[in-house]
């Protein structure tokens, strides 16, 4: 049974674009699909570092940080974010990626730590769920 509760808390999102990538139609694409679906959305722009992304994750007060890679560095800045996280005592925060992303690094992904991989052909309804789902699971803060 789902709660449509209309108090029930709004779903806080911050999406990032960390490093060189400067491909941005699709996260923007993610982020109106998020906000249309209720949920609050901060989107960092391009060219972020990982400090800069974590600082802003937790100054919002996010539930999810969603990070957008192209560039093929995502095995070099998941580890950074999620090191930053814990050393910030924000392990709670829910991380997702999407973007191009081998088979074999997301499965080495979610073993580091990340929540939700979802790939540059992941229908909208599909992440929107997926973030529902994942806040859910993870209960209140």
């Amino acid at each position: 049974m789902q709660n449509n509760d209309k108090n029930a808390a709004v779903i806080r999102v911050m999406l990032a674009k960390i490093g060189l990538d400067g491909h941005d139609r699709g996260i923007k694409v993610v982020a109106r699909a998020l906000r249309d679906a209720g949920m609050d959305v901060v989107y960092t722009g391009l060219h972020r570092t990982p400090e800069e992304v974590v600082d802003a994750a937790i100054q919002e007060d996010v539930d999810i940080l969603g990070i957008s890679l192209l560039s093929g560095a995502h095995m070099h800045i998941f580890p950074k974010v999620l090191e930053l996280l814990k050393d910030k005592e924000a392990e709670d925060m829910i991380v997702a990626g999407g973007g191009v992303i081998p088979d074999d690094d997301v499965k080495e992904l979610y073993q580091m730590g990340v929540h939700k991989i979802l790939l540059q052909d992941t229908p909208p309804q599909e992440i929107i769920d997926s973030f529902r789902q994942m806040v859910a699971d993870r209960g209140a803060r």
